[in-house]
């Protein structure tokens, strides 16, 4: 039985430094990049919550924690890989904590996007 993921206190919302590597401090590239992990994690969050199989929920979590790694939202990420081997009992709770990450890197996101 894997825990219940927990938010990561230590690892940041949002690393502003880790995406500026990779856009060239380009704030028009920051925020479409931004965007699209916005959209891949509302995506992710549907696909999580209507998953009825350990492959559904594997490949939705896995797939978010990689769009949320790239832009440098590395509690998201965090709490993604910790819900990939998640029992299936486990999925609503977890679910909720990344959706309430999500909401706080969102904010985090504020005046980028």
């Amino acid at each position: 039985m894997m825990a219940e993921p927990q938010h990561n206190d230590a690892a940041p919302l949002f690393d502003r430094a880790h995406l500026d590597r990779y856009t060239g401090g380009d704030d028009a590239l920051t925020t479409e990049l931004l965007n699209l992990m916005c959209e891949q994690a509302r995506r992710c969050l549907g696909l999580m919550e209507t998953a009825r199989d350990d492959t559904s929920w594997s490949a939705a979590t896995h797939t978010l924690k990689g769009a949320a790694r790239g832009v440098g939202a590395f509690a998201l990420a965090d709490l993604c890989e910790q819900a990939e081997g998640q029992s299936q009992a486990g999925w609503e709770a977890a679910r909720l904590k990344i959706e309430r990450c999500f909401r706080e890197t969102e904010t985090a996101f504020a005046g980028l996007v």
